[in-house]
């Protein structure tokens, strides 16, 4: 069998010279790759006490709805401004030109949940730190973060040094 690392498509100077970027539609394209990613992203989280499943807009979704699906666990997604039709919570945040602002709906987390965040990439941090101050905010408690790929370069696992952290592949650089 294939290491998860081997369905991952590298593309040189996209979307600019000298950045390799990581294609992560490669995995989702091969039925042994999506499934190897979703294994190992479940491994991930067997040893921890989970109540609900975030992830965020688009590729979260992707990886973490199967996630809660395994588990048995509810999902919930975390969507670009004005996406959700109910009352939501709302968090900006720094892209590197410019920002953005995600958002989730109120009732969406319990106070004392117990929630595993998950992405398929982590590269500056940003989005997922947003995330899961809003989980903070409704009273959840972020137990885990679980990401397909980490561009360990950009140093997003500083923004996110408060939590629990876990990249199933790490590339060195951006």
């Amino acid at each position: 069998m294939k290491r998860i690392e081997e369905y991952v498509r590298s593309i040189p100077d996209f979307p600019e010279p000298g950045i390799i970027f990581r294609d992560v539609t490669s995995i989702l394209q091969d039925a042994d790759g999506l499934q190897l990613a979703i294994d190992k992203m479940q491994e991930c989280l067997k040893d921890v006490e989970v109540d609900v499943i975030v992830g965020a807009e688009s590729r979260g979704f992707m990886f973490g709805v199967p996630l809660a699906y395994n588990l048995h666990k509810p999902f919930v997604p975390v969507r670009k401004k004005g996406k959700l039709p109910c009352e939501t919570i709302s968090r900006d945040y720094d892209l590197e030109y410019g920002s953005a602002t995600i958002e989730m709906h109120k009732d969406a987390i319990q106070p004392g949940q117990k929630v595993a965040v998950i992405d398929d990439l982590i590269a500056t941090g940003g989005t997922i730190e947003a995330a899961c101050k809003m989980i903070e905010d409704l009273g959840g408690e972020v137990v885990k973060i679980v990401f397909l790929m980490e561009l360990a370069g950009l140093k997003g696992r500083e923004k996110l040094k408060e939590y629990d952290v876990e990249s199933v592949i790490c590339y060195e650089g951006k």
